[in-house]
């Protein structure tokens, strides 16, 4: 990175973002996008400027991209930028005219998901259930020191369990900075199950020509082979309930999920 300084006033900054959410695909479209042959991708996947990186400067967040060519754009995908309460606006502030693109996959599912990763990474020593009881304590310690450029959270990055299944919040943030025609929210479902028609979906919204891959593989990391209990998925499903009527009253659609 180091090499690539001198040269960041020469590199793009990306036309389009994926925002997130966490354990959601993310991975999977960043590597069906990364392929097309108009886009030139950055040196990684996660590039976290908006939310742990920010103090750096664009000199620091330019040089993960490409120098600037007429038939390339870049993007990056970083699943916090959803969650992280100031990223919205940070982004703004610098790629005001960026395309955005959210995946959002059953909050039940993705909650447990997360524990799993978590969990097969050693980053959570707690049962699920437990895990559970003690996010909002866990969180609560950091939530107003995030808007420092220079402070980050591992307890708001990893333990946000519930949290970041509060999907409306979350893009309310996003859409209070930027106009609503320039972001697109995709289910993990189709992306998954419908996975071509999907991503022709996006490559259309982000106005890139069409471009049609061999194959579609699922790329998602291995995590914990425990399994959540019929009681958890009850408790999660009515406390998720309110925030899945909000935010299908946000986006105008009714939001199902189908059980994962």
């Amino acid at each position: 990175m180091a090499l690539r300084r001198p040269t960041a006033s020469l590199r793009t900054l990306p036309e389009f973002l994926i925002l997130g959410a966490q354990r959601s695909g993310t991975t999977s479209l960043y590597r069906y996008l990364a392929a097309h042959p108009a886009v030139a991708p950055p040196v990684r996947k996660e590039i976290q400027y908006f939310t742990l990186h920010f103090g750096r400067g664009t000199r620091w967040y330019r040089s993960h991209f490409p120098v600037a060519a007429r038939q390339a754009v870049s993007f990056e995908a970083t699943p916090y930028y959803l969650f992280h309460p100031v990223a919205a606006e940070r982004a703004a502030a610098t790629v005001p005219n960026a395309k955005l693109v959210a995946l959002l996959r059953d909050p039940v599912s993705r909650a447990f998901s997360h524990w799993q990763h978590n969990a097969s990474r050693g980053l959570e020593t707690l049962g699920f259930d437990a895990a559970l009881d003690a996010e909002p304590e866990r969180l609560a310690l950091d939530a107003e020191r995030l808007a420092d450029p220079g402070y980050r959270s591992d307890a708001h990055r990893l333990w946000s369990y519930a949290a970041r299944g509060r999907y409306a919040e979350q893009l309310e943030r996003w859409l209070a900075v930027y106009p609503r025609q320039q972001l697109l929210v995709v289910r993990s479902d189709d992306l998954y199950g419908r996975p071509a028609e999907t991503h022709a979906r996006v490559l259309d919204f982000l106005e890139l020509p069409p471009h049609t891959l061999d194959s579609y593989p699922r790329y998602t990391r291995r995590v914990s082979a425990a399994e959540m209990t019929d009681a958890t998925r009850r408790r999660l499903t009515a406390y998720f309930r309110p925030h899945n009527e909000r935010l299908a009253a946000l986006l105008g659609e009714q939001f199902t999920w189908e059980a994962a």
